[in-house]
């Protein structure tokens, strides 16, 4: 009988540890350690915008800013959610005035962070932070409407990169960084790639988008092409 119950407790030792290992196993950092939302926020970056002109052959121009988004406030979502207004203001060189010249929406969900820019609603980030984790993150994006250019978003694989990574970004050294690679499409007539990074207590830090197409028969850029650098460069 004795010989039994030490069984029995050993037996329900080693499913109690093996559970508390599983549990360890999937317990990963929440998303608003990656994209906190509190209103006052913000976080200043360079933009480099990237410009090809069919006329001008294979050569792209290359257009510098800063941005600034700021969490301007709490605010109720289309479904009556609670979400946050973010406004972007932009300045040509840094002794510029601000501008504002757009507004996106951010609401953190139950398991994902989901962002609205131009009437379209990205999922940026996904429960769990874990290495390879994949979300279909433009799902939300009728890529089978009649509006040509949103067949541009359909079927993209967000996935988790690489986790608690420390990053460069311009000229400053972040210590924990999550790497969402977004598609990187390549054939002989065009390209399609975007990855964005997020600093751990901070947010977005990196964001690198390019698209560009050579679909005429002398292989010149098609005018619709385009691509767009952010660098964190300061933040509160």
């Amino acid at each position: 009988m004795r010989k039994q119950v030490s069984f029995l407790v050993i037996a329900t030792l080693i499913m109690f540890s093996a559970c508390k290992k599983s549990t360890e196993q999937f317990a990963t950092a929440p998303l608003s350690d990656y994209f906190p939302l509190t209103v006052g926020k913000y976080i200043t970056y360079s933009l480099d915008s990237i410009v090809y002109y069919s006329n001008f052959g294979v050569s792209a121009t290359t257009n510098s800013y800063q941005v600034k988004h700021l969490v301007d406030a709490q605010v109720t979502d289309a479904s009556g959610r609670p979400a946050y207004r973010i406004i972007r203001y932009i300045r040509s060189y840094p002794a510029a005035p601000w501008v504002a010249d757009n507004t996106f929406m951010a609401i953190a969900t139950e398991g994902g962070i989901e962002f609205i820019e131009n009437n379209l609603r990205f999922i940026k980030l996904k429960s769990p932070i874990r290495q390879d984790y994949s979300w279909k993150g433009n799902s939300y994006i009728n890529a089978n409407s009649q509006t040509p250019y949103l067949k541009f978003y359909d079927d993209w694989d967000y996935y988790y990169d690489s986790i608690n990574m420390p990053a460069k970004v311009g000229t400053l050294t972040i210590d924990s960084t999550i790497k969402v690679a977004e598609i990187d499409n390549q054939t002989a007539i065009d390209r399609t790639f975007s990855e964005a990074k997020y600093a751990k207590g901070i947010g977005l830090v990196y964001r690198s988008f390019l698209y560009w197409n050579k679909g005429s028969a002398n292989g010149t850029y098609s005018d619709a092409s385009y691509g767009v650098i952010l660098k964190m460069i300061d933040h509160n």
